[in-house]
């Protein structure tokens, strides 16, 4: 799976939490919105040749707009795990939290069907 296949199924399933997303759909959508936010970040910076804010709030903007697939992708990538989208909370826990959701996301998936779906066959 490429990053323009995993981009696209992430916006066609934009909040969609059903179903599970295999580790390459689920870290190509991340290195989306990273680089999206950094190149309209310079790109804002240079057109507007001073340090304005131009930068801050197109990335911002942006990031806004890939919130809620980002949720989605990351709910389905839990359930390749075999938990819950609820585990998703500790994304207000800062620091610990973000670290054990790194750890589940970077888990390969369970083989086969589990409670969330069928395998994809992926990891």
């Amino acid at each position: 799976m490429g990053i323009q296949e995993a981009v696209l199924i992430c916006l066609a399933k934009y909040a969609g939490v059903q179903g599970r997303a295999a580790r390459p759909e689920f870290w190509w959508w991340v290195l989306f919105v990273v680089a999206g936010w950094v190149i309209l970040y310079v790109i804002a910076g240079v057109i507007s040749g001073t340090e304005s804010g131009a930068g801050a709030v197109s990335g911002a903007l942006f990031c806004l707009a890939a919130f809620l697939p980002g949720l989605a992708v990351g709910a389905r990538r839990l359930h390749d795990t075999d938990r819950s989208a609820w585990w998703l909370l500790l994304l207000l826990l800062p620091i610990a939290g973000w670290l054990v959701l790194l750890y589940f996301c970077l888990e390969p998936g369970t083989p086969g069907p589990n409670l969330y779906g069928d395998g994809l066959g992926l990891s």
